[in-house]
């Protein structure tokens, strides 16, 4: 069998469309083994529709690299510098923590960047991206200098791939923290021991807003992690903020942030599970942060994962007063926005509270979304007015 994919009629709709994807059941001809090779794919027509790599023991078979009859491996490199100059456009010194590549989003899929002052934290999620791994350095090294690039493929994606976790210094020497800049606030970031790469980047408008929202309001921010959106609301000109994490050693981290941007807004920090604080908490709040972690991390999560989206916001809409504000999020990829609205609107019914929507996730310029490839908008946010 010739080194090449071929589609079954029809099935290059979507390569036209430019979606990145390519599944195991649109394929008519194709080698029997592929481990993360890069092979080009044709249509029944033998059209050249462009360059994937392929992985056949992936439930996503093919992901493409390049279109029409570009290099695959320029390409990619052609979509770093575009990915990078993007980011230069819009950060400046007062924000210099950002996304740097957001795999599809920036037309490379199975691989994140995430930018921490001078040093590079990476995700690989596929086996295709692995392969390609060191001419991804090798450029980063060139066109950035880095201080440090250091690896955290954790996604329970790369098990479906054949991939374990993989936690590694790629370059340089990685200090235990960094101080970063975020719209002029400093926070304390970990990307050996936090979560993801270190810091929840993507929310970052949302803690914008959260900062204009917050003058003279009692502020609850759950899930809180290290504090982010507590901090925000702090130097807001909050009346008082609480932080609720699970997590001792995010909560001790949280306590750092507010000490390390001077602020003298009353914060207290309960080191406790949110579901137990909601419950026995009065919820005497003027505004509420849901920001769990992916409640639904697989396709079988969905159901139960619904179910705690549904409790929180159940029993936060019951509790919170009258005329106060709900920001809740969800970060799941299988909830998807229509889903998400739908499980609150139940919870409000529960709840027997009026509840209007007066806002919507603001998209972080530095996570763009491929037009070609809506799979990659996985965040929602919903700002409600609680009546």
């Amino acid at each position: 069998m010739s080194n090449k994919i071929i589609l079954k009629p029809g099935k290059e709709k979507a390569l036209l469309n430019r979606h990145h994807w390519i599944f195991s059941g649109a394929i008519a001809e194709s080698p029997s083994m592929l481990k993360g090779d890069i092979l080009p794919v044709y249509s029944q027509q033998k059209v050249l529709l462009g360059h994937a790599y392929f992985n056949t023991k992936a439930k996503i078979f093919g992901r493409m690299l390049s279109f029409g009859d570009a290099n695959p491996l320029q390409q990619l490199f052609v979509s770093l510098k575009a990915a990078i100059e993007l980011r230069e456009k819009f950060f400046t010194k007062e924000t210099n923590a950002y996304r740097l590549v957001n795999g599809e989003g920036d037309f490379i899929p199975g691989l994140i960047i995430d930018r921490y002052q001078d040093g590079l934290v990476l995700q690989i999620s596929t086996l295709g991206m692995e392969k390609l791994k060191s001419q991804v350095l090798e450029f980063l090294i060139k066109e950035i200098r880095p201080s440090f690039i250091y690896e955290k493929s954790t996604l329970p994606s790369r098990k479906e791939e054949g991939l374990g976790p993989v936690e590694n210094l790629l370059y340089g020497e990685l200090p235990e923290e960094i101080q970063i800049s975020e719209n002029g606030l400093k926070f304390l970031v970990s990307p050996k021991e936090g979560q993801k790469t270190g810091f929840f980047i993507d929310h970052r408008e949302m803690r914008q807003q959260v900062r204009d929202l917050s003058k003279d309001k009692r502020v609850l921010n759950c899930f809180a992690y290290t504090g982010g959106f507590s901090v925000y609301a702090a130097s807001g000109g909050a009346q008082q903020v609480d932080s609720v994490d699970i997590s001792d050693a995010a909560m001790k981290m949280a306590q750092r942030n507010a000490h390390l941007n001077e602020l003298s807004v009353p914060m207290k920090f309960y080191t406790e599970d949110v579901f137990e604080f909601l419950r026995r908490s009065s919820l005497d709040y003027d505004l509420i942060i849901l920001d769990p972690p992916a409640f639904a991390k697989r396709q079988k999560d969905i159901i139960p994962g619904c179910r705690g989206y549904k409790d929180i916001n159940r029993v936060t809409m019951q509790k919170i007063p009258p005329k106060s504000l709900l920001l809740t999020s969800s970060c799941s990829y299988f909830v998807d926005e229509e889903l998400f609205q739908k499980v609150v609107f139940q919870a409000a019914s529960e709840a027997k509270r009026q509840v209007r929507i007066i806002g919507r996730h603001r998209l972080a310029m530095d996570h763009p979304i491929n037009i070609f490839h809506p799979e990659g908008d996985y965040l929602k946010s919903l700002l409600l007015y609680i009546e």
